[in-house]
């Protein structure tokens, strides 16, 4: 039996291949207990590789679930009451929410889309939307444009490995590990400047205190140095 074979009941539209990709991306989008991303890259690869998926239809559908997901995470942060914002907010630090909520009132739609696009950046946007009462009619589109990115972002690493390898399986395994990759060094790179961000004042400072008070050669050189002084 070859992997292609194996596959097979995977890509067939007829049974499970859109409804995993529309269904995957909802619940992960709801309830993060599916990679998401992985289910996006690997739909793209199955639909390049046979003739089973469509590579729109795979957009489409991971365009709307993600959405509609986001859209249903809105809703609950904004009209539950106070144990579903918790359920929600599980597993977010609390600094972490109210720095999201501050760039909020400053960027607003914006933060939607970016917030989408980063490792653990989406509920907490989504939860300074729904405590800030931020409007529908603006947040329905700016999600729908972050979903949209965030869905052909993840369907061109599947589209990249399925030009690469011929075989479905083959091309849906080397798509996963890119999605989880790429997610990895986004979260490093995310986990780099937050600690960048939340540095001591006085670390960013010492360098430039120790350069700004070397001694100076020449005649006044053993004359204390009252600069310094307010």
């Amino acid at each position: 039996m070859t992997a292609d074979v194996l596959a097979a009941g995977w890509t067939d539209a007829g049974s499970i291949g859109y409804p995993v990709v529309f269904g995957g991306v909802l619940l992960g989008s709801i309830v993060p207990v599916v990679p998401t991303g992985a289910v996006v890259g690997a739909g793209a690869a199955v639909a390049l590789t046979t003739d089973h998926l469509s590579l729109p239809v795979v957009l489409a559908l991971a365009v709307l679930g993600a959405w509609l997901g986001d859209v249903v995470t809105f809703a609950i942060c904004r009209f539950g009451g106070p144990a579903a914002v918790r359920w929600v907010a599980r597993g977010q630090h609390a600094e972490r929410i109210a720095e999201v909520r501050e760039q909020f009132r400053r960027h607003g739609w914006q933060i939607v889309v970016v917030g989408r696009l980063l490792p653990a950046g989406r509920i907490p946007v989504l939860l300074a939307a729904g405590a800030l009462a931020y409007p529908w009619r603006r947040l329905l589109p700016a999600s729908f444009l972050a979903a949209t990115a965030w869905a052909s972002a993840y369907a061109l690493l599947g589209v990249v490995s399925g030009g690469i390898f011929d075989s479905p399986l083959v091309a849906t395994l080397i798509a996963t590990l890119l999605v989880l990759a790429v997610g990895l060094v986004l979260n490093l790179v995310s986990q780099h400047r937050s600690r960048a961000a939340t540095a001591p004042p006085d670390q960013l400072s010492a360098p430039e205190a120790g350069r700004g008070s070397a001694p100076k050669a020449g005649p006044d050189a053993a004359a204390p140095a009252v600069c310094e002084r307010p």
